[in-house]
């Protein structure tokens, strides 16, 4: 028993950075349609620029976030201008597979060249450090990252919900033509849409440097874990992916606490199978439309 709460302890606060990362993705394609493949290695870049951010000036991976989402932000609304506007509307859901995965595939090499292909980690003062409670360990950095992707999500939905451009994006999203005629213009929404994607995956990646070492292929295993979240949580709705993060982070943990860590990454995909053979759309997803 006391496995199996350290394990679902473990699992809430690692979930909550998972489903900041996914609910950038799941935003990108509820606005653009488009299955960014490249927000893995976003998330991996970002934490590659803390890192830098820690080793040569000192700056806390917490403290860097403020600009590191910047940066990200001009990033993604880089990428879409450049390599998404460009492609034909009734080919883009197809073509924008091929342009984020060449997209990620860029920003490895570009990694690499940079700053090897060794693994690197953010080795934080506090980075060992932990609390028990009740006899159950809580991880100091895993507790501040669940604060962070709270204060980030709870932003983000503020954004969506209460704010000239979230109404937007909401619009955007359930008719896009209907939008258009109420001129809202969908294109600058789309820019700034991918942009606030890259936003969530430069705050997840300052945290998940200080969580795991990291190297410029770690976007594979991460973007199949993402992948899992935004499908099982319904494609298109943020609220769904945190959900979903959560459970499935939750779920790998107690398995790794309680059976074997060597089965812990099946998790993520047997999860996925057996909901989506009752639920299609997945949890929170619409058949028709997506869902902010």
């Amino acid at each position: 028993m006391h496995a199996l709460i350290q394990g679902v302890i473990l699992g809430i606060l690692t979930g909550g950075v998972y489903a900041l990362m996914a609910s950038g993705q799941t935003l990108i394609f509820g606005i653009m349609k488009v299955v960014n493949l490249a927000q893995g290695a976003m998330v991996i870049m970002a934490a590659f620029l803390s890192y830098q951010l820690f080793t040569t000036f000192g700056v806390d991976p917490f403290l860097a976030i403020p600009l590191t989402t910047v940066l990200m932000f001009g990033f993604g609304v880089g990428v879409e201008l450049i390599f998404l506007r460009p492609l034909r509307r009734e080919d883009k859901s197809e073509l924008s597979l091929l342009v984020t995965f060449a997209i990620a595939l860029l920003i490895e090499g570009v990694l690499s060249v940079t700053w090897g292909t060794t693994y690197r980690s953010i080795n934080a003062g506090y980075a060992n450090s932990s609390w028990t409670l009740w006899g159950y360990q809580i991880t100091l950095v895993r507790l501040w990252a669940f604060v962070l992707s709270l204060v980030a999500l709870g932003l983000l939905f503020w954004v969506l919900n209460r704010t000239r451009f979230g109404r937007a994006v909401r619009a955007t999203v359930q008719n896009p033509e209907s939008a258009r005629l109420l001129g809202v213009e969908a294109q600058w929404v789309s820019a700034l849409g991918f942009g606030l994607g890259a936003a969530t995956a430069a705050a997840a990646g300052s945290v998940y440097g200080l969580l795991y070492p990291f190297y410029p292929g770690s976007h594979y295993d991460l973007i199949s874990r993402l992948l899992s979240i935004v499908v099982l949580g319904g494609l298109g709705s943020v609220g769904g992916a945190v959900v979903a993060g959560v459970i499935v982070s939750t779920s790998s943990a107690i398995v790794a606490a309680t059976i074997s860590p060597a089965w812990s990454e099946m998790t993520f995909f047997v999860i996925l199978i057996l909901v989506l053979l009752i639920r299609p759309q997945g949890l929170f997803g619409n058949v028709d439309r997506g869902a902010i």
